[in-house]
């Protein structure tokens, strides 16, 4: 008997900026990440990268500010 596979469906955008944020600190499961490799868009996680860096930057950055002006 042969199973028919749906295909799976795509993983918004969001999905790929929560997996991407999660991914920064390396706390993904096993699990999810298997998960993660056959629903995510490659275009989302790139773009996901990149917004994540900027923000982590800026972040950063408003950091310094705050301490070299007191």
């Amino acid at each position: 008997m042969d199973e028919v596979k749906k295909p799976q469906q795509q993983a918004s955008f969001l999905y790929s900026m929560k997996a991407v944020f999660w991914s920064f600190f390396g706390l993904r499961r096993k699990s999810d990440f298997d998960a993660d490799s056959a629903k995510l868009n490659p275009v989302h996680v790139i773009i996901a990268g990149l917004i994540g860096v900027a923000l982590f930057i800026a972040l950063l950055i408003s950091i310094v500010k705050f301490v070299v002006s007191k």
